[in-house]
């Protein structure tokens, strides 16, 4: 599975993760940029809430998007593989201007959305223009690589990780989510050290990832993004390691940006602002 590059000239969406818990009511700041990147208010937004076990997840961010002044806003109600197949709902992601994934488990998203119309859909318009944004599972849902679930720690151990196909917009990134408040780094650097071609990303709550079709990061919100660029690794003991062990990792870089923090991806650089 490969990126999501343009089609006949034209650039890519932005892909959009966010490490969760974004503010969603005194300064919806990542919520506003979306908003922004999708055209406005006059917009269109599809809401995909299937990650959620919560029957109001989608209605409360309609309720949101409308309240920052979305016109059209909808909550698309993908609940089986069968809803995902035909439809009208299908149609409105024709006409989006950007899709928003709900948290909640990555592997509800995976294993409903996954080699569905729905999925090939939402990767086509990503690679004609739409944007793709995505909370916490949402977020992590995104790669080709997802983490699907794994053990909180600072030091990474042979079996630490679940990895699983995720939607495939990029394969430049492994994600993770919620990192710094669920201590997840170890799990992170498990999921580069069985793929070190990756840049992992992990981020806090209420910040986000806006990747541009330039290949550019910038953050937005008030925690930081913790980039791990495995490009110099010199050493990795993962294929030695046997279950419960700890693996070593050497050349690892490692970058932490907050907010107006910049990587170029293609070079690998990470800017301060």
């Amino acid at each position: 599975m490969s990126p999501a590059n343009g089609i006949h000239g034209n650039d890519r969406g932005y892909i959009i993760p966010i490490g969760g818990g974004e503010e969603k009511l005194h300064n919806p700041e990542i919520l506003d940029r979306f908003v922004d990147v999708c055209g406005g208010k006059e917009s269109r937004i599809g809401i995909i809430p299937t990650a959620s076990e919560l029957e109001d997840t989608g209605r409360n961010y309609e309720k949101l998007f409308r309240k920052l002044g979305v016109k059209h806003a909808k909550v698309l109600p993908f609940i089986t593989r069968e809803d995902c197949q035909t439809g009208e709902d299908l149609q409105y992601i024709e006409k989006c201007d950007g899709v928003f994934m709900t948290g909640g488990n990555q592997l509800r998203l995976s294993t409903t959305l996954g080699g569905t119309a729905v999925a090939k859909l939402i990767r086509r318009r990503n690679a004609e223009g739409m944007h793709v944004a995505g909370t916490s599972a949402g977020a992590a849902f995104m790669p080709e690589h997802m983490i699907a679930g794994g053990k909180e720690g600072s030091t990474p151990m042979v079996d630490m990780v679940t990895m699983a196909p995720g939607l495939g917009l990029t394969n430049a990134f492994i994600i993770d989510q919620h990192f710094r408040e669920r201590d997840r780094l170890g799990r992170l650097l498990t999921a580069l050290a069985y793929n070190p071609f990756a840049v992992g990303l992990g981020l806090d709550e209420d910040t986000a990832a806006f990747i541009s079709p330039e290949e550019e990061l910038d953050v937005v919100g008030t925690g930081g993004i913790t980039v791990i660029d495995p490009t110099h690794l010199t050493y990795s003991s993962m294929d030695l390691a046997r279950r419960g062990d700890p693996v070593s990792l050497i050349g690892i870089q490692l970058h932490i940006l907050v907010a107006g923090g910049r990587f170029d991806i293609a070079a690998r650089e990470a800017h301060p602002k």
